[in-house]
């Protein structure tokens, strides 16, 4: 807790006054300072920590296996050794030492919060005192030295002082602007057209939210991020930007083309295992992909009085002789939405119809739907008792696990292969082509099927997905259906090599529109080649991101599953990704437990 004194207003003066006045100045001009607690101590401050830390774990660790072998031994654990009498009492002292050191903040708070309540008697506040909550710190020299004074504030004061210890503001106009907002004058979604400056309004807003809330937004980043590029397109009253750092797993050489692969995750090991998996499937000669389809759908649901109204509207669209009047209208929408196909579910009176379209180098869920605008206004004039009661049925199916994705395939349906040889499989993935079979068998499918999961007979497709779709400006809700992924195995060869494929018919990417165009997802596009449109073959960005979505996933699938036969999940997660050490500086020797890429 940083307390700091605050530069006094003129009072009136008081009988006593100078007599604080004269004490103060003697304690100023003091001339040997203030004896210090760590003097105390033998050794400094730091290495006395450090060794008791270390002693404090290392006994426990060292009974905790002493338990362990006298439980399977079948000895009572009540008869202990000389040494193990010496780790008990080593533990005792330890933790009291720790105890008494890191337990003083606990109970000064008890202290201090029982000071406050004694003395806010009126609820007024002492505005001498600033108390900074976000600036907390251990035990420190300064710490031990500072008198603080007395009497202690009241939660009022530190209330009142926290208000005035704002972050300061530009300008007289911009806190006149922040108080309309507090007071609801102003709609705090209205900032950027009152204002007419993008920054200025999530700048205030920010503040007015602290204030409304009493919660501080100190570790969300404001500056560093284009406000004028979000407007009306990415995100809604914003007050600042979340990050999250980006890796780089590969070269991954898919199609006889190399690509290094950006994935934005906070899990650890996830990018350095899909390196390994890259690793080896570079190693093999690379991966084969192929896109099977490329249509984005939407589903809207119409009311009939009677469903024998209904089957009749569901005969018309199925006809193929009104095909082309229904992708006249559907077309002229957009010059790159083209109808492909009209597919219809009944439910009574209730139709519900699945078009599905091109949409170029777009995710497009907008051209989409905008296209069905077109053709549901068409309809209206050829069944007028027809009722649209939404656009979306969820018969698409958008954001949501269904069979009708994994079944029918949803924006782009991609199959990707590769045969890793044997020797690729002991050296670089430190298993068995065997073992990798029999549990893809085992875990993938049979136990996939055994939890009823709806697309998801893969180890872990969502997490590169995920990272790939964050880094890149997609769409992450669309994560659901994009990570629908089938993993086979199988071995080839007479036995000696694996090969291994991924199915994933649901693939929802695109290039251009939505969080593509922001400065940071731009730039990892561009890393792929994908980045924009294609002019020249319009579509073939977002198909190639697919297929580089799918070669990922497949790499990923293969050093997972590899970590997994071989044991070394968990100890790979508690070396890797607890640790504070950099890549590089990881032993060779723990390099074979570590699902992640190591050069041999």
């Amino acid at each position: 807790m940083d307390i700091r004194r605050r530069p006094q207003k003129p009072a009136v003066d008081h009988p006593h006054h100078h007599l604080q006045r004269k004490a103060s100045a003697a304690v100023d001009r003091s001339p040997s300072p203030t004896p210090k607690a760590s003097d105390a101590l033998p050794l400094p401050l730091y290495l006395t920590n450090g060794i008791f830390f270390t002693l404090f774990f290392s006994v426990a660790y060292y009974l905790l296996h002493r338990w362990r072998d006298k439980i399977r031994n079948s000895t009572p654990l009540h008869v202990v050794t000389f040494s193990e009498l010496a780790a008990i009492v080593s533990l005792i002292a330890s933790f009291i030492y720790l105890l008494g050191f890191f337990g003083i903040d606990f109970v000064q708070s008890f202290i201090a919060r029982a000071s406050h309540d004694a003395w806010d008697v009126e609820g007024e506040s002492d505005p001498r005192f600033i108390i900074d909550e976000d600036r907390r710190h251990g035990p420190c020299q300064a710490s031990l030295d500072c008198v603080v004074p007395t009497p202690t504030p009241t939660p009022t004061a530190i209330s009142k002082v926290m208000d005035l210890h704002q972050i300061p503001l530009p300008s007289a106009e911009d806190e006149q602007v922040v108080q309309k907002v507090v007071s609801g004058e102003f709609s705090i979604y209205s900032l950027e057209s009152r204002l007419g400056d993008c920054y200025k309004a999530a700048s205030i807003r920010r503040e007015a939210v602290q204030r409304l809330t009493g919660k501080s937004l100190s570790g969300l980043p404001l500056e560093g991020l284009d406000y004028e590029s979000i407007l009306g397109q990415c995100c809604e009253m914003p007050v600042g930007y979340v990050q999250i750092p980006v890796g780089v797993a590969g070269p991954l050489l898919l199609n006889g083309c190399e690509y290094t692969v950006p994935m934005a995750t906070t899990e650890g090991c996830l990018v350095a295992s899909a390196n390994r998996g890259c690793k080896a499937i570079y190693a093999s000669g690379g991966a084969t992909c192929v896109l099977m389809k490329d249509g984005m759908t939407r589903a809207p649901v119409v009311r009939f009085p009677t469903a024998k109204r209904a089957t009749d509207l569901k005969f018309f669209l199925e006809d193929p002789l009104n095909f082309e009047t229904l992708a006249m209208a559907f077309n002229k929408s957009s010059r790159f939405a083209r109808l492909q196909t009209i597919k219809c579910s009944i439910a009574g009176k209730n139709l519900y119809i699945r078009l599905s379209c091109s949409t170029g180098d777009a995710m497009g869920m907008n051209m989409v739907s905008k296209g069905v605008q077109h053709v549901l206004d068409f309809l209206e004039i050829e069944f007028p008792d027809m009722d649209v009661v939404g656009i979306s049925g969820n018969f698409c199916s958008d954001k949501k696990p269904a069979a009708v994705n994994w079944i029918e395939g949803r924006g782009k349906s991609v199959v990707c292969e590769a045969t890793i040889p044997a020797e690729v499989v002991k050296k670089v993935l430190k298993t068995t082509v065997s073992s990798l079979v029999e549990l893809n068998m085992l875990k993938n499918l049979t136990g996939s099927a055994l939890a009823g999961a709806l697309g998801g007979f893969n180890a872990h497709a969502a997490n590169i997905v995920s990272a790939i779709f964050i880094a890149t400006g997609q769409d992450p809700a669309q994560n659901i259906e994009s990570s629908q992924c089938i993993t086979m195995m199988e071995a080839v060869n007479d036995g000696k090599d694996l090969h291994i494929s991924v199915t994933m018919p649901s693939i929802e990417v695109g290039t251009i529109g939505g969080g593509t165009h922001l400065a940071s997802q731009s730039a990892c596009l561009n890393l792929l080649g994908v980045k924009g449109a294609c002019n020249e073959s319009p579509g073939s960005n977002s198909r190639l991101l697919a297929t580089i979505v799918a070669g990922s996933v497949m790499a990923g699938e293969l050093s997972l599953m590899a970590a997994i036969v071989s044991g070394q999940l968990v100890n790979s997660h508690m070396k890797y990704n607890r640790s504070s050490k950099d890549v590089a500086e990881v032993p060779d020797e723990l390099l074979t437990q570590m699902d992640c890429e190591r050069s041999v």
